[in-house]
C-alpha cells in the first residue's frame, strides 16, 4: 500500500513514516501544503493521512481540491485536539476520517483499514489473479485455497503487481511503489524479492505468474486472460 503523509511537525512525521514502514506501507512523506498537493495530485495513493495546519496549502485547501477534482482517494486529517471547527468541516469536504494528535501508529493503521474496508465494496479490498487471491484488509494471501505467508515488504511487492496484470513494471517503479525509493540504489533488491514471491506463489501443478523481461522488468501474467503471454 502506497500512502502520502503529509505533517509539518518533522518529529510527528518521521515517527508516524517510520511506523507506517514497518507495517509494511509505503510511504512519501511532505512537510509543507504545497508540496503535499504536488504529490496529491500528481500520484497515486492508496491512502492520504493529512495534517489540517500546514505551512503554503492548508490541509483542507487539499483535500478540497482533490474532492473538486474527482479523486475519491481515502483521506484521514489529523488535527490538534479541540479543533472541532476544522475536523468537522474536514468531514464536509469529504474526509473518510479524522484523528486528533496526539495519536499512536497502530490507531492510525486501524483507521487506514477501516476507511479501506469502506471503500472497497465493491470488492476493491480483494485482488485476484488466475488462481492466487490477496486480501488488502487481513493481508492474507492464498493460491487454490492454500495460504501462503507473506513478510510486509512481500505482500507490498505481491499488491503492487497483482493490480496491473499484464502490465510491463520496470525496476525503478517497484522500487518507487514499494521500497519508496526515488532513485536506484544499485542493488538487486527486486530480483531478490521476486524470486522470493516465486518460490511461495508458484506451487507445484500451477501456472507461473511472475514474468520476466530482461532489461526491462516484471509482469504479472493473468493465466484467464487469452491474450497472456509467459516467459
Amino acid at each position: 500500500m502506497k500512502i502520502l503523509l503529509v505533517e509539518d511537525e518533522t518529529e510527528i512525521g518521521s515517527l508516524v513514516k517510520d511506523g507506517l514502514e514497518k507495517e509494511g506501507y509505503s510511504v512519501d512523506y511532505c512537510e509543507d501544503g504545497d508540496s503535499g498537493m504536488e504529490h496529491a495530485t500528481t500520484k497515486s495513493y492508496d491512502a492520504v493521512v493529512l495534517d489540517v495546519m500546514l505551512p503554503g496549502r492548508s490541509g483542507l485547501e487539499i483535500l478540497e481540491s482533490l474532492r473538486e477534482g474527482q479523486n475519491n482517494v481515502p483521506v484521514i486529517i489529523t488535527t490538534a485536539r479541540g479543533e472541532s471547527d476544522d475536523r468537522i468541516e474536514g468531514l464536509n469536504l469529504g474526509a473518510d476520517d479524522y484523528l486528533p494528535k496526539p495519536f499512536f501508529v497502530e490507531e492510525l493503521v486501524a483507521r487506514l483499514r477501516a476507511v479501506w474496508r469502506r471503500s472497497s465494496d465493491s470488492g476493491m479490498s480483494l485482488l485476484s489473479v488466475g488462481t492466487l487471491s490477496a486480501n488488502l484488509m487481513s493481508r492474507e494471501v492464498s493460491r487454490s485455497g492454500q495460504k501462503i505467508e507473506m513478510t510486509p515488504k512481500e505482500f507490498a511487492l505481491l499488491a503492487f503487481l497483482m493490480r496491473s496484470p499484464g502490465r510491463v513494471l520496470t525496476r525503478t517503479q517497484i522500487l518507487e511503489q514499494v521500497w519508496g525509493y526515488h532513485f536506484d540504489p544499485g542493488t538487486n533488491l527486486v530480483d531478490v524479492y521476486i524470486r522470493r514471491l516465486r518460490t511461495k506463489i508458484d506451487l507445484e501443478g500451477e501456472v507461473a505468474l511472475i514474468e520476466t523481461l530482461r532489461g526491462v522488468g516484471y509482469r504479472m501474467i493473468d493465466p484467464d486472460d487469452p491474450a497472456a503471454g509467459g516467459g
